[in-house]
């Protein structure tokens, strides 16, 4: 079921997306070459707490306060003393905050030191067809609107889009209705309406669209070792416009 919500509702639910931007603005420069992965989660969930807010993967039983994906991990990493961050990796840190019962959700992917020039295409890519996911979702439009803008432009641009794992309704839960396909499907295609709350995420690989779980059970790798990139904004719609609750350049 649709959860669409009402003025207050998006109104404390923008409130903790902006906690979430203002996070990224000041922990995106101390993401360095060396840190673990527990190092950017403990930044991370120090901020989140600071604030009053708790870690929204908690309600998943994910082993972390954040999903922090390196290169080929596509989603879901898990923070590791062991997993250290290395000159030339993309580093995908996926994180939402819950406060007092509202939720934000947003991705952002680092490029660390020198990085491949395929890999900066991927990563500017994969914004590009944030964007045009985002340009999509107005009043009147369908979700499939969004998935064909986004994977038109990254099949255009000969990467796989991932099809096995989507965006979703978000805000009064960490995963909501409608899933948010980024490539064309078959199935539930409602209309975009007011009130409406979406997490838009497209995961881009740089190969094959396939991809696998790790033994872990929640790290999602592409099948083929090929970097991928994932980028994400939670959007609030309203009759005349769409708003990114989660712009880093909100102010």
């Amino acid at each position: 079921m649709i959860r669409l919500k009402n003025d207050d509702e998006i109104n404390q639910i923008r409130d903790v997306c902006h906690i979430t931007a203002d996070m990224f603005n000041e922990l995106i420069p101390l993401v360095k070459e060396g840190m673990s992965t527990k190092d950017v989660d403990d930044l991370f969930k120090n901020y989140i707490v600071s604030h009053g807010g708790i870690p929204a993967w908690y309600s998943e039983d994910f082993p972390g306060a954040i999903c922090i994906s390196i290169n080929e991990e596509v989603i879901h990493g898990i923070p590791s003393k062991k997993r250290i961050i290395k000159n030339g990796d993309l580093v995908s840190i996926d994180v939402g905050i819950n406060k007092n019962g509202f939720i934000s959700d947003t991705t952002h992917s680092l490029l660390i030191g020198n990085v491949k020039p395929e890999v900066k295409k991927l990563q500017k890519i994969t914004e590009e067809c944030l964007k045009a996911g985002i340009e999509a979702c107005v009043v009147g439009n369908r979700i499939s609107d969004i998935a064909n803008a986004v994977y038109s432009l990254a099949d255009k641009n000969g990467y796989g889009v991932v099809y096995d794992y989507c965006g979703h309704g978000v805000g009064l839960d960490v995963h909501e209705d409608p899933s948010i396909p980024n490539c064309p499907f078959r199935g539930a295609n409602p209309r975009i309406q007011a009130g409406m709350v979406l997490a838009i995420e497209p995961m881009i690989n740089l190969g094959t669209a396939d991809v696998e779980t790790l033994g872990d059970d929640w790290t999602v790798v592409t099948a083929d070792g090929k970097v991928s990139c994932h980028e994400e904004h939670t959007v609030a719609v309203f009759k005349d416009h769409t708003e990114i609750l989660t712009s880093l350049n909100y102010k």
